[in-house]
């Protein structure tokens, strides 16, 4: 028997190919950090703007930080956390104070999400017909959204004057639904008008973020279940609402975390002092700084709110994601 041998191939090395092979990999390097490069001023100026204030801000909340060293807040004395048990003693004055603001602001976050959600998505299944005028209608709908808020907010105001506001005009003088003109900036009142505002102004983002996502919804749903003999409704429990579920998720954690730290609104409709009954949290933090001129108290304040919110939006994010990995197994 006769064996062959059989010879590996000679490889050729080519010429400048080992002077070839750094260059593409710093021309991949160059693509791959070109993004980052380009994301590198805005990552600055976020840095800048956020993170700088909120590591002062809870630098303060270790000082007794008064009036008397707002010149050179460095020279304040150190008080540990002497600022956050004047915040969380609810026996105190300081601390039943802000415990009253917080069950306000929740009270007034669960009804505005609530709403804004409600009435966003019905005006976004409505909108889902094609009908004449709807794209003007559509554009009406996104104008309270558009509006600055200060502009919104000022109409408003002249809208609840007490004597020749809008509200009273209709409300009593044509509609009769009051005995006599509300006092809707103070009081009890004021809880519903800066609810109202709220509203108002809110919606149309629940309506555009939900009507986007109703475009992902295939129609052929829809059809089949209407071949199947369902309704309306049935269609909107079995078929829209589940479809809608992630993008429900992101909107309603947007708008609670924007509800809850709403300072514009109420300041621009009530001023420095807000009503006991619309006495935000963020309002609340406002005048124990600026106003009492206490800020050791109000960024000890500030840092307890962000450590609700971060609580809860965590909470938030772990049930959620444990809802969608169970439906996502089923």
């Amino acid at each position: 028997m006769t064996t062959t041998a059989f010879k590996e191939p000679v490889r050729r090395e080519i010429p400048g190919a080992a002077a070839r092979e750094p260059r593409r990999r710093t021309g991949r390097l160059r693509r791959l950090s070109l993004p980052y490069l380009l994301l590198l001023p805005a990552l600055l100026l976020e840095l800048l703007v956020h993170l700088v204030p909120m590591v002062i801000g809870i630098v303060m909340s270790f000082k007794e930080l008064t009036q008397f060293y707002i010149r050179d807040w460095n020279t304040a004395p150190w008080s540990g956390l002497g600022n956050y048990k004047v915040s969380v003693d609810f026996d105190a004055p300081a601390g039943n104070a802000l415990l009253h603001s917080f069950f306000v602001t929740v009270a007034f976050t669960l009804l505005s999400v609530g709403l804004c959600w409600l009435i966003g998505t019905a005006a976004a299944l409505f909108m889902q017909d094609t009908f004449r005028g709807r794209g003007l209608l559509r554009a009406l709908f996104l104008v309270p959204y558009a509006l600055p808020v200060y502009t919104a907010v000022i109409t408003w105001v002249f809208m609840f004057q007490h004597d020749n506001g809008l509200v009273n005009h209709v409300l009593h003088d044509q509609l009769h639904l009051t005995g006599k003109p509300s006092f809707w900036l103070i009081g009890d009142n004021s809880f519903y008008a800066l609810l109202t505002v709220s509203v108002w102004k809110g919606w149309p983002f629940a309506f555009l973020i939900v009507m986007a996502g109703l475009q992902n919804i295939p129609k052929e749903l829809y059809e089949a279940a209407a071949l199947d003999g369902a309704g309306m409704w049935q269609q909107i429990r079995r078929i829209t609402l589940p479809s809608l579920r992630p993008v429900n998720q992101v909107l309603v954690l947007v708008l609670f975390l924007w509800t809850f730290n709403d300072f514009n609104t109420p300041y621009v409709l009530f001023g420095k002092s807000a009503p006991e009954a619309a006495d935000l949290i963020s309002v609340h933090i406002y005048q124990a700084s600026f106003v009492t001129w206490n800020f050791g108290t109000g960024s000890a304040m500030s840092v307890l709110l962000l450590l609700f919110l971060l609580v809860v939006t965590g909470l938030y994010l772990l049930f959620t994601s444990r809802g969608r990995r169970a439906s996502a197994d089923v």
